[in-house]
């Protein structure tokens, strides 16, 4: 498929990237201060399974769209930034239950699994990151079809930002409980999760990229 210097690069850039403070790891923590754990996890899955749209997309030339119609992406990038701050009240709206009783009912954390999986589709920069990345990797000389390298070096990249929405929404489990301790702790976490997902569709919706 490609040198040992090229995959060698290959698999930095994808480090770094992933684990660079991002608008996934942002929306995983706050899922996970917001609902607990569970709710963290089926966030990580639900960009997870998202995101292979995106690569199928990149592998058989479906992103390039974006590119050529402007129109398009910028109606995809606000709808995709609307559902972030509705997602975002709802949190901060959500009744609070006990504080030592589950954060989230299974029915929430299910949601959470729809709800990343939208936002994920929604989010056209990501096409556009893998049709950016994935080609300086891909030898066209190679005996593998392009479509199909596209699709290896995207899943592997799609696995490395997982395991970095891993790591965030473990980490962020510890804060979830030390705010479970008490109620207004417990309310201050609900405020912390909606408003990062507000922060999050309002820079998406004015980022000019």
């Amino acid at each position: 498929m490609a040198s040992w210097e090229t995959l060698v690069a290959f698999a930095t850039v994808t480090i770094l990237v992933a684990y660079f403070p991002g608008p996934a790891l942002l929306y995983t923590a706050a899922q996970t201060i917001s609902h607990g754990r569970k709710a963290g996890l089926m966030a990580m899955l639900g960009i997870h399974l998202g995101c292979y749209l995106h690569v199928f997309a990149a592998a058989f030339g479906l992103s390039a769209v974006f590119k050529h119609v402007p129109e398009l992406y910028m109606a995809v990038k606000i709808a995709g930034a609307l559902y972030l701050i509705w997602i975002g009240i709802g949190m901060i709206r959500s009744r609070l239950g006990s504080p030592d009783q589950p954060v989230a009912p299974p029915k929430t954390v299910k949601r959470a699994l729809l709800d990343s999986f939208i936002v994920e589709v929604l989010n056209p920069k990501v096409a556009l990151f893998f049709i950016a990345l994935l080609p300086q990797f891909v030898d066209p000389a190679a005996a593998l079809p392009v479509w199909a390298q596209f699709l290896i070096l995207g899943t592997i990249v799609n696995f490395a930002f997982s395991s970095a929405d891993l790591v965030t929404v473990f980490g962020a489990s510890l804060v979830v409980g030390a705010m479970k301790k008490t109620k207004a702790s417990f309310a201050f976490g609900r405020w912390i999760g909606g408003s990062l997902m507000i922060a999050l569709g309002l820079k998406l919706a004015t980022d000019r990229g």
